[in-house]
């Protein structure tokens, strides 16, 4: 009897066990979905129907309803007309608000991309990596009438930046095969970028300390990555001027010296020690 009546705990024990497991994993699972559906609203930057929000993520409609109305009702995203579209929602500027007061580097980078805009007088960003692509994170125009038509958080493939040469300089050779999506080395004219080619750039950004090169999306502009290492000497970030071509190669080094200067202080506020830093300024002529 006394066994029985263990095996019948035992029994309920496991059940239970298992019953809260399954629940933590459908929560788990509801969680991805509602971040996929922001990313997918954030991407898209419209607002859209659940239906069609459930047909971009590839996700069954009435899961996608039952988490765009949670959603709804957290305030983390509103219905936008009275034709039942839905985007992101005011508590999400509240959110952004709190992590950029809190984040030293977003805070430091929107002085220095002010103080650089000001004095090459061209476009500043500092950009990321987001996911397995690049993206411009923040940005400060120049006062020339000189514009840049830049979507802020628009993910890039990785290999068609120039910052990109520098975000993945702490990977292996294999890692940043593993990394980068094969079809990411196509570019945008068509053409192919080899992997080994582009490796080989990664490695001598790393050495040089930076990596300027004419817009492979565009033809008319002349892009500079400068990056911006933690303590870790990871490059988490990177400083950049996206210019018109010709005043881009005219005022190369004097750009240099400006993203390199700025760079180094945000590093050195982050931890970062490096000796290779006086070097490289040294070289761009700082």
């Amino acid at each position: 009897m006394r066994s029985i009546l263990k095996d019948r705990n035992r029994s309920g024990k496991e059940g239970a066990v298992a019953e809260a497991e399954d629940t933590i994993n459908r929560r788990a699972r509801g969680l991805d979905r509602a971040f996929e559906i922001l990313d997918f609203l954030r991407l898209q930057r419209q607002p859209l129907r659940p239906n069609e929000i459930a047909q971009g993520i590839g996700a069954p409609r009435s899961s996608v309803y039952e988490l765009v109305n949670l959603l709804v009702r957290q305030g983390i995203i509103e219905y936008r007309g009275d034709d039942g579209r839905v985007f992101l929602g005011r508590k999400l500027y509240f959110l952004g608000a709190a992590y950029a007061e809190q984040f030293d580097l977003m805070r430091e980078s929107e002085h220095l991309l002010a103080r650089i805009a000001e004095e090459t007088r061209e476009t500043a960003q500092m950009c990321q990596l987001e996911g397995n692509k690049y993206a411009v994170v923040l940005m400060n125009e120049g006062s020339r009438p000189f514009r840049i038509s830049t979507n802020i958080g628009e993910p890039v493939a990785i290999p068609w930046t120039a910052s990109g040469r520098l975000l993945v300089d702490h990977m292996s050779d294999e890692e940043i095969l593993a990394f980068i999506p094969q079809e990411d080395f196509v570019l945008p004219d068509g053409t192919r970028l080899e992997p080994s080619e582009f490796i080989a750039q990664v490695r001598n950004a790393k050495k040089e300390g930076y990596f300027t090169f004419n817009s492979i999306v565009d033809s008319f502009t002349h892009c500079f990555a400068v990056p911006v290492y933690d303590a870790e000497a990871i490059c988490i970030a990177t400083l950049c001027l996206v210019a018109p071509k010709e005043d881009g190669l005219r005022n190369r080094d004097a750009y240099l010296r400006v993203l390199i200067k700025g760079a180094g202080e945000l590093s050195e506020k982050l931890g970062y020690r490096n000796d290779h830093a006086a070097s490289v300024r040294t070289a761009a002529g700082g």
